[in-house]
Order: structure tokens, then sequence, then C-alpha cells
């Protein structure tokens, strides 16, 4: 009996543990990691949703210059969807007229906007002369409150020869180029809009219209051009 109680305590003794200075260091480390990858881990986070978000500008790009293909094989000239006219505008602001020099200080303004002061870095600093691409009130990805987003949703010029038939609004073009399903921003405060810049000139002389979409997250940073 004896000899069985001294192999137990033999054995106990033998057994080796973590001193509690040592659970302190560990855990010490483990604290020390933890608040490392956090920054790194939410770096790596926003660095997907700006890849994602420009990925789907990239999209709209493409689907819009199909548009402007098929318009011009249908209609005779191209355009850009919410566009009447190729010479016609879409914006939220009070540009107006085909000639050169109006489309000239739009395109002007809209670059002034999205890179030359690089003054549009969030939405809420933004002025009003952008245009939701899917409705300011789409049900799945909804202008943010406090927005100054236009919708454009009316005719802008009324009936003509060479205008399509019925309304053209540009939310209802741009939801059928993507079969109803509308593309969201992966930001809280993001949501996708546009600009045209009319064209103008006839024959030989003339010249496209521009189009411009961003993410007003940061439309600075979060942008795309398309020029026919």
């Amino acid at each position: 009996m004896k000899q069985t109680l001294k192999t137990i305590i033999r054995n106990v003794k033998s057994i080796k543990g973590n001193s509690l200075a040592e659970f302190a260091t560990t855990t010490a480390l483990m604290a020390t990691l933890a608040a490392t990858a956090a920054p790194k881990l939410s770096e790596m986070s926003e660095g997907a949703k700006a890849e994602k978000s420009k990925n789907e500008l990239d999209k709209l790009v493409k689907q819009a210059g199909q548009f402007y293909q098929d318009t011009a094989d249908n209609e005779g000239r191209g355009r850009f969807p919410g566009q009447d006219k190729f010479n016609e505008p879409v914006t939220g602001g009070s540009w107006t007229g085909n000639n050169g020099s109006q489309s000239s200080s739009h395109n002007t303004a809209i670059m002034n906007d999205i890179g030359v002061d690089g003054s549009y870095t969030r939405w809420h600093s933004s002025n009003s002369g952008w245009v939701s691409v899917f409705g300011i009130e789409n049900e799945d990805y909804p202008a943010p409150a406090g927005h100054s987003v236009s919708d454009d949703d009316t005719d802008d010029i009324g009936p003509c020869n060479t205008c399509p038939p019925g309304d053209t609004i540009g939310k209802d073009e741009w939801l059928a180029l993507f079969g109803g399903e509308p593309l969201g921003s992966q930001y809280q405060d993001g949501h996708f809009v546009y600009q045209v810049v009319g064209g103008y000139g006839t024959g030989n002389d003339v010249y496209p219209p521009v189009l411009y979409v961003a993410d007003i997250e940061n439309a600075t940073h979060f942008n795309n051009v398309l020029e026919p």
C-alpha cells in the first residue's frame, strides 16, 4: 500500500504544467496578435468591397455600351439609358440644349466632381447632378437617407420623330439591361449613379454622348466613363 502511494505521488510530481507566469505571457501574446490582426482583416474587407464596387461599375459600362450599339441599329443613332436622343443630357441639374459649348460645360462639371479637385469623396458632399441608376427608392438598393441624388423617371423633351416610343425612363432601361436584377453598392452609404453628357453635331462632324457612372460612397475613387 505504501509503495502504491509513493508511486502515485511520484507520478503526480513528474507531471509538468504551465506556470501562472507562462499562462499570463501566452495570454498577452494572443491579445497582441489579435490587436495587430484586426486592422489587417478590416483592410482586407474594405479592399474586397472596393474591388467589388469597381467590378460592378465595369458591368454598368459594358451593358450601356451594348445598349448604345443596339439603339444605333434600331433608332438610327446610338444613345444611353435615360436619353431621349443622343444629344440630350441625363442629369439631375439644369443642363439643357445640345450644342458643343453646353456639352463641354457639363462634362467639365462632372470631371470636377469625380477627379480634378477630389471634392466628391463622400455622398453627402455631392451636388445634385447625379441620377440614380436603378432608382432612389429601389426596394433592393435604395439611396441612403439624406442623399442629393435625383430620380430620372420622366420624358425629358416630349414626342419627336426620332425619339423612342413612350417615356424614356432611365431606371427602367437600366433594369431591363440586367434582367430586372439591380446592382448594389457594397458600402452602407453607397449607391450607383450616372450622368450623360449629350452629344452634338451632324453628319461626319458629330460627337457622341458620354456616360459617367459612379458609386456615391466615394465617386472620386469609384467611377467609370464610356465615350463611344
